[in-house]
């Protein structure tokens, strides 16, 4: 009786088996995103916690300008082409620090460096929402508002992030105008005009960012160190950083106090002397910490920076409604 094993085996033409893949041989992994992680990745560029400090500064502003509540048609325009114009500012910018981004801990998880989203289709968002941001400014703003947020966007992307940032210790001083401009647009959007307090608020934010960022760069000193970038914290002492810190506060202080002379009430007065105060404070802790060579702590200033100009602009606001 014949079996099963001593049945010939019978030949298979060789182009009939399925073809194994070689171990050398790349096979390609095409991994499907979800949509919703599509647009996560595309908000991710254009920084939000970043804007809605930016807008934190607009609306007091405005209502400063009119003494009173604008137009909620122009402030809710004015938010929005703001926003988006930050929005364009910051997309462009993931763009052209792609190269820096991947090096850095703090900035690698960016849409750019973990391939979330294409180079090509960074700039072309970052494009478009300038474009739009521009278009809604110039519809229903005016000229000089319009001016204002293209100068800021320009500024922030060629000026600070394509030369200073990678060129001098000083890129957070003068980058900071970028982070000031809110305050004009908003100023701008209402009156048409710029007057002194405009120029004062100005000149709050401007003075305040160096403290703010300092504390930051204090903290990812490593970061900035292993990209390359010229931070303060990188190429100079911490005393240095911190007198620097210190001189930044004070400044802070005056201009704050400046803005009360220009017919505030003792509301914001009581205030800001108090908020600022607290601010300068804090700036000099930093700077007595590192004399001692204790541990920095840097991200105290940090924190308390970011609230001292979300309270110093609310009360900005509140006062504006009180002499309304």
């Amino acid at each position: 009786m014949s079996t099963i094993a001593n049945r010939p085996v019978e030949s298979v033409p060789a182009q009939a088996l399925p073809a194994e893949p070689r171990v050398d041989q790349a096979v390609p992994v095409v991994v499907a995103r979800p949509r919703l992680a599509v647009v996560r990745a595309y908000v991710a560029l254009t920084k939000p916690r970043i804007i809605e400090l930016l807008l934190v500064t607009t609306i007091p502003a405005m209502l400063l300008a009119d003494r009173s509540v604008p137009s909620l048609w122009l402030m809710a325009v004015t938010l929005v082409g703001g926003a988006l114009a930050a929005g364009a500012a910051n997309a462009l910018n993931c763009y052209i620090d792609r190269d820096i981004d991947q090096l850095m801990r703090r900035t690698s998880r960016r849409p750019l460096p973990a391939h979330t989203v294409s180079d090509r289709g960074a700039l072309i968002f970052g494009l478009a929402l300038a474009a739009v941001s521009t278009l809604l400014m110039l519809a229903f703003t005016n000229l000089l508002a319009t001016a204002l947020t293209v100068a800021a966007i320009v500024y922030y992307d060629v000026i600070y992030t394509m030369w200073l940032k990678r060129t001098t210790p000083q890129n957070t001083v003068w980058g900071g105008a970028c982070g000031s401009a809110p305050v004009l647009i908003g100023w701008a959007a209402v009156t048409g005009s710029l007057s002194w307090q405009a120029w004062i608020m100005f000149a709050i934010v401007f003075f305040w960012q160096p403290p703010h960022f300092y504390a930051l760069a204090i903290k990812f000193k490593d970061d900035y160190a292993r990209a390359g970038i010229p931070m303060l914290p990188v190429v100079a002492s911490l005393r240095r950083v911190g007198i620097e810190s210190v001189l930044y506060g004070w400044l802070t202080l005056i201009a704050s106090l400046a803005l009360f002379f220009t017919g505030m009430t003792y509301l914001y007065g009581a205030v800001a002397v108090v908020t600022s105060a607290l601010f300068v404070l804090e700036a000099h802790r930093m700077l007595g910490r590192i004399r001692r060579n204790e541990q920095v702590k840097p991200m105290r200033l940090f924190h308390w920076s970011t609230s001292y100009l979300t309270i110093l602009f609310v009360i900005i606001a509140i006062d504006a409604l009180i002499q309304s």
